[in-house]
């Protein structure tokens, strides 16, 4: 990796430390130089790429200002009705995998490749607490801890754009991972927690190695049990609906019978 490249990593990886929110202010050059531990002239360089890039906006006299990107911007007034849509149709969930699938296969490779140790070791807490949780059978706190496991993985990738966009997307896919996780241990919670759980420390496992490549595998194999388990419940409670219908319909006379055999068979 370049040095500008480096430096560039290292600016956007303090941003996200710094718990920066669009609309606040970086910190001044100096004291960024002595943070990042590089020269004032790099860090500049960095900030007028990011610049170039719509991440940061300089004002003058004011200094320099983290912006959300005109995707994010956007995202989150388009995410924003989904919850609902979802609330009065759950089948909306599948187009939410979906996006994840197209998302995540991204942010997982990345988070390989880039991820600190100070990355890891905030994807394992969302993992002990997503474990915590699940031991003490509290479905809603390892909903959440499940949710924040992913965004940890996102944030790890250090793109700012797709980060942006998964917090905005946060509230859709908590409502659909709470769901999906309700929905598939009511039926079969055993072998389905310890599935999910198998399947969180193998892609936790991948990112620790640098792996991108099987980083890429493990989301993909996660999330694609994840849909065939929710659409095999699906299926079952249509079944389960046909035959309650089925049982409350009157009885048909044999289509086979005449009118009048039909009629003297009646009592």
């Amino acid at each position: 990796m370049r040095l500008a490249d480096h430096v560039l990593d290292k600016l956007l990886t303090l941003v996200q430390t710094l718990q920066l929110r669009p609309g606040q202010r970086l910190p001044a050059e100096r004291r960024l130089a002595e943070q990042l531990g590089v020269s004032r002239t790099s860090v500049r360089e960095a900030i007028q790429k990011l610049i170039s890039q719509g991440v940061l906006a300089a004002r003058r006299g004011d200094g320099t200002y983290l912006q959300a990107p005109a995707t994010a911007q956007w995202l989150q007034g388009a995410v924003a009705p989904l919850v609902g849509l979802m609330n009065a149709d759950p089948h909306y969930r599948y187009d939410v995998l979906e996006a994840r699938q197209a998302l995540e296969a991204s942010t997982a490779a990345l988070a390989a490749q880039r991820a600190t140790p100070e990355d890891k070791a905030r994807i394992r807490q969302q993992f002990d607490i997503m474990l915590r949780h699940q031991q003490d059978g509290d479905a809603e706190q390892a909903a959440r801890a499940d949710a924040q496991f992913h965004l940890a993985i996102a944030e790890a990738s250090h793109n700012l754009v797709l980060v942006q966009v998964m917090h905005s997307l946060f509230s859709v896919v908590l409502s659909t991972v709470e769901r999906n996780r309700s929905a598939m241990f009511r039926l079969s919670a055993p072998s389905t927690q310890h599935a999910l759980t198998e399947q969180h420390a193998a892609l936790m496992q991948a990112i620790d190695d640098g792996d991108a490549t099987r980083a890429r595998q493990c989301i993909a194999a996660h999330l694609d049990y994840v849909h065939a388990s929710i659409q095999r419940l699906d299926e079952d409670l249509a079944r389960r609906e046909r035959a309650q219908r089925l049982h409350h319909e009157p009885a048909l006379a044999p289509a086979h019978l005449p009118e009048s055999t039909r009629q003297e068979s009646t009592p």
